[in-house]
């Protein structure tokens, strides 16, 4: 069985093909620019040359019909026939309360999908503009949702509800959701293996920390409590998210610099976090060498983002009452050994140990806290897309 992965972007698509027998990437690759001047398509098929096609893509239609024509070509592709894939994946961002698990696209399912674009407005529109792409392009190949917020759909209602009128939950379903779902259910499972326990007994943390970060309090398997709320921008302070502050700053800032609602939300959405606090960048290796240079900002920055990913780790070590496990993953987590050594200095009160030796690695599982640590650390490398292919191969053999 062959599954397309498809993880579309305002005006960017990503995309792996995988043959679910071995769960083997055949190919893979990303549509830039979509909609824009200068769009391209980058192709890498498994075991031949990557391949750039500089094309205009005007919609994702098109987007999707370059992928397919790259799976296609003769000296590029790995298929040879549409007919091969049998099913597309779609990383879909906000499913609201709609949705506790994956589900086959039907009519329904676009349907409360577009009921949650309000909740997600830069990520669910383009989501559905993938989805009928594929329903044009292939008609009859079956299509899976998978959603980011649907693993956090277990959270309590002492973690989800926020504390303003209840009528406001009632009427517009404002809640926590929290986002990197998929991610989350993929390390934490990942994570108990390597422990060697099964994921039913453990108390695990996970820290997905790239340029969007999150924390996921994960309690025998579920999703208990994590770190982004209504939408991603609540939580730890990210590459160019503010994350949580003050609501009272909001409108100060709105009067002070005249601002209009958007262009507030503008700022804390895309000119905060690290980026805004550093004055540098928002790529964590931009600032970590800026820091080493004796940029007192950039190292402000970083020291902002270790502590607020170490306090978020220790909030939801008391809410489960303990923790057997941190595990690190995403763009920072599994490659700075630097920034996992400064937020597990926090840890010390939980018995974690940092050995140096096995810190000292990039992208890999390993277990990097001593062997007498009593809480142990972790780095697990994550893989949305294969979370996705995997829902969509257990939904079609139902």
């Amino acid at each position: 069985m062959n599954i397309l992965v498809l993880n579309c972007g305002s005006s960017s698509l990503k995309y792996q093909l995988f043959n679910m027998n071995g769960e083997i990437v055949l190919a893979k690759g990303l549509c830039e620019r979509i909609g824009i001047d200068g769009s391209q398509l980058k192709h890498e098929p498994s075991g031949k040359d990557e391949f750039i096609c500089q094309k205009e893509m005007k919609s994702h239609t098109d987007a999707v019909q370059m992928v397919l024509d790259a799976l296609l070509d003769a000296n590029h592709g790995v298929i040879k026939s549409i007919d091969e894939i049998n099913a597309v994946g779609h990383r879909v961002v906000h499913g609201g309360e709609f949705f506790v698990d994956s589900a086959i696209i039907t009519d329904e399912v676009i349907k409360a999908v577009e009921e949650c674009s309000s909740l997600a407005p830069l990520h669910n529109p383009p989501n559905l503009i993938g989805i009928n792409a594929c329903k044009e392009l292939m008609p009859k190949v079956p299509q899976v949702a998978v959603f980011d917020t649907s693993f956090h759909q277990t959270m309590p209602e002492k973690a989800y509800l926020y504390a303003i009128p209840y009528e406001l939950y009632d009427k517009h379903k404002i809640r926590k959701y929290g986002f990197h779902g998929t991610s989350h259910r993929y390390v934490s499972a990942e994570a108990a293996k390597l422990i060697g326990k099964p994921l039913e007994s453990l108390k695990l943390i996970t820290c997905h920390l790239g340029n969007g970060a999150s924390v996921c309090a994960v309690d025998k398997g579920k999703s208990v409590d994590t770190s982004m709320g209504l939408t991603p921008l609540e939580g730890l302070a990210m590459g160019t998210r503010s994350g949580d502050l003050d609501p009272a700053v909001i409108p100060f800032i709105m009067e002070k610099e005249g601002l209009s609602i958007k262009d507030a939300e503008n700022m804390l959405n895309k000119k905060s976090g690290v980026l805004g606090v550093s004055g540098v960048s928002s790529d964590f290796r931009d600032i970590e060498q800026a820091a080493d240079d004796g940029n007192e900002r950039a190292n402000a920055a970083l020291e902002l983002f270790y502590y607020r990913v170490a306090k978020y780790v220790g909030s939801y070590a008391t809410a489960m009452n303990g923790v057997d496990a941190i595990v690190f993953t995403a763009g920072l987590g599994e490659n700075s050994k630097i920034a996992r050594a400064k937020i597990s200095e926090y840890f010390g009160y939980l018995g974690v140990k940092v050995d140096t030796a096995k810190n000292d690695c990039r992208g890999k599982a390993v277990i990097f806290s001593t062997d007498d640590s009593t809480t142990k650390a972790l780095v697990m490398p994550t893989n949305e897309e294969l979370v996705i292919a995997r829902d969509s191969k257990m939904l079609l053999d139902k």
